[in-house]
């Protein structure tokens, strides 16, 4: 049976039916129709005003790789202008080729690209290391927490290196609804708090961060590199089996299949949580040690740096975090991290690419 035409354009044959409406479309009204989404998600939103520097967290992943794509079409219309930042987290036999499809990706597109990595700014400390200190085999669930707070930081810092003025990440629909759900799973009521949204407006002297495909299915995203003919990088961190953000991505996907709104469902249920005072977490200060936005003495990534420091890398995981703060300064002090930052969230609360 021949394939039904464009309900777009009425002339090309359709190439896909779109998953969440089922229209029928060719793949150019289907990137046409994708790219007007993501205009009006950053317009309406007021995400990025005109005259903006904006630093993209380039991961060379299909996320990042559709979001620097798209932006680069719509920059014009927006006025505003793209800088790619990497963050090398020294992972051996996964970074380096993802790093690889970064390159590539800015030498086609002409954008400027900077990587920062961990090494340099958190004292040599690499997530391999990182791994081992953890669990000694190489491998271990904590590692995506870590992970996560650290690539912020490093995010924020390459962005600030490049005089970027906002910070965009490539975080799809299927990723905040999977945050929702773990945040929900773990009762963690301090990041359900603040998990909705679009992004966050840079308190404490933090750079504005907002996430553009925020609406964006992941079918679509991938369907958008395919017709677009992207060069991205497919592979698996070699740390994410462990993750405790593989279950909850099982329950959605059982949950989608049930209801296909599923997704978007708990996008816009996370928009409207509304909790009640006496659950809401305290005023934020500022991190005694780097000056970032923090509800505690020391903010997260200087926590788990002190942690690391001391030979005790769970210290300020979960509930060994409560007794750190009032700990004494560790062996070895991170004056490198001094750029105000808001709190980092664990990668496993909210993927920071």
């Amino acid at each position: 049976m021949p394939a039904p035409p464009c309900a777009s354009c009425r002339k090309a044959r359709a190439a896909l039916r779109r998953p969440r409406s089922g229209q029928a479309l060719c793949g150019t009204c289907f990137c046409s129709a994708f790219e007007a989404e993501v205009l009006h998600t950053v317009v309406a939103g007021r995400l990025l005003p005109r005259g903006a520097v904006v630093a993209v967290g380039a991961s060379g992943g299909k996320d990042s790789t559709v979001l620097a794509h798209v932006l680069r079409e719509l920059a014009p219309r927006l006025g505003i202008s793209l800088q790619l930042v990497a963050v090398d987290e020294g992972i051996g036999g996964y970074r380096d080729a993802a790093l690889a499809a970064v390159r590539r990706q800015a030498a086609r597109w002409e954008l400027p690209l900077t990587v920062v990595a961990y090494a340099d700014l958190f004292g040599g400390w690499t997530m391999d290391a990182v791994a081992r200190s953890t669990a000694g085999s190489g491998r271990s669930r904590s590692c995506c927490t870590f992970c996560g707070v650290l690539r912020r930081r490093a995010l924020e810092e390459g962005a600030r290196l490049v005089g970027s003025t906002h910070i965009v990440t490539g975080h799809n629909a299927d990723d905040m609804a999977e945050t929702l759900l773990m945040n929900f799973l773990r009762g963690d009521v301090g990041r359900l708090a603040r998990g909705g949204g679009l992004g966050s407006p840079g308190e404490g002297g933090a750079l504005p961060r907002c996430r553009p495909l925020h609406l964006a299915s992941q079918k679509e995203v991938v369907l958008y590199a395919h017709f677009r003919r992207l060069d991205y990088f497919s592979e698996e961190c070699v740390y994410a089996p462990e993750a405790f953000r593989g279950h909850a991505r099982d329950l959605l996907k059982l949950l989608e299949a049930a209801r296909p709104s599923a997704v978007l469902d708990l996008v816009h249920s996370a928009e409207r949580l509304a909790l009640a005072p006496s659950a809401r977490p305290p005023p934020a200060g500022a991190c005694s040690r780097c000056g970032a936005l923090s509800s505690r003495a020391l903010c997260q990534a200087c926590a788990l740096l002190d942690g690391l420091d001391r030979g005790r890398p769970r210290l300020a995981i979960g509930k060994g975090r409560r007794g750190l703060d009032e700990m004494g300064p560790p062996g070895l002090h991170r004056e490198q991290v001094q750029t105000p930052a808001s709190e980092a969230v664990a990668s496993e609360a909210v993927p920071s690419f």
